[in-house]
């Protein structure tokens, strides 16, 4: 018999053309974005009866993620943090959620690929 130790339903360098930043010219202009969501979610059930309705639907996870990105914000952590905030409300199944935040080119004068946030969150399910 086998156990799952644990699942993970994975979008990865999602992209998106959003306009976050501190400077008027990011606000204005906008930039590209890459997201990149690894949820933990028990998948056995749907590993046994092959129903999109026993896992997590990641075109709907998509959307919810497109939403949050086309919401302009300052700063990358607001916006990673809303992201997470509204996963966890829309699929309060999620067990947890790994975030990666990407903004490419970013402009301080740095030759390099991309600057942004993780973030590393438990859904803590127990009452308050």
């Amino acid at each position: 018999m086998m156990r799952v130790e644990s699942g993970h339903i994975v979008l990865k360098r999602l992209r998106f053309h959003a306009f976050h930043g501190v400077m008027p010219q990011e606000r204005r202009v906008g930039a590209d974005f890459l997201v990149t969501l690894r949820l933990g979610y028990d998948l056995t059930r749907a590993m046994q009866t092959d129903d999109v309705s026993d896992t997590l639907n990641y075109a709907e996870v998509y959307r919810v993620v497109q939403e949050e990105m086309e919401k302009p914000s300052a700063l990358l952590e607001h916006v990673a943090g809303r992201i997470a905030d509204a996963v966890l409300r829309q699929f309060p199944d999620v067990q947890s959620i790994d975030l990666e935040l990407m903004k490419q080119n970013p402009p301080m004068g740095a030759d390099c690929e991309g600057a942004g946030v993780e973030l590393h969150l438990i859904n803590d399910k127990t009452p308050e």
